[in-house]
């Protein structure tokens, strides 16, 4: 999930960007800081934004910069257990797909991708379901299930499962596809109901 989190912290302005806009330098040395990080607490930084910077800084005996008082927002991404996630697939290996969520790529299995046995064609790069014949491609959109999180640590981008084995879940095409037949299949329930009482 996506949200917004805001925070106050000290930003240091060295003195070799003293000639550029304060918004400007402070924007650069939060961005360093804090984009791309990965954390329990915060999530997967997006982006820094709505700063408020104070105009007024002080100076520390030794260092020949500024120190200012900033107000900021980080945009986050924080994926959840159970959370239904809509993603691109951008990779296809034979142990699965690496699917884009946000701004993280998260492993879907082949063992997760559809109930039927799965092979992958490295000459076609794709997976293929035996029974129904379905494949999953680079640049298709699926909806899946996050089934785990596993945040790193110390700069490491950390890890997502996730899950199309449940109804509803799948290539976006196999939805509608699905969707479509339980409507016929319920629409023709209806007519020999109907019937049976005419």
């Amino acid at each position: 999930m996506f949200s917004l989190i805001t925070l106050e912290d000290t930003v240091r302005i060295p003195p070799e960007k003293f000639d550029k806009a304060l918004e400007i330098v402070t924007h650069e040395e939060l961005s360093g800081k804090f984009e791309g990080i990965v954390n329990n607490e915060l999530g997967f930084v997006v982006a820094v934004t709505n700063m408020e910077v104070s105009p007024v800084g002080r100076v520390i005996p030794g260092d020949g910069a500024t120190y200012h008082t900033v107000s900021f927002t980080l945009l986050s991404y924080h994926p959840e257990v159970q959370e239904i996630v809509e993603g691109e697939v951008v990779e296809i290996e034979d142990f699965g797909a690496f699917i884009r969520v946000g701004p993280i790529d998260a492993l879907l299995h082949v063992s997760q991708v559809i109930d039927d046995f799965v092979s992958y064609d490295e000459r076609r790069g794709t997976l293929m379901a035996k029974s129904t014949g379905r494949l999953l491609k680079q640049g298709d959109t699926i909806r899946g299930r996050i089934t785990v999180v596993s945040l790193g640590r110390g700069g490491s981008s950390g890890k997502i499962g996730m899950t199309m084995r449940q109804p509803f879940l799948g290539k976006i095409d196999w939805i509608k596809e699905d969707v479509e037949k339980n409507r016929q299949q319920l629409e023709e329930r209806r007519r020999e109901a109907l019937a049976k009482t005419a």
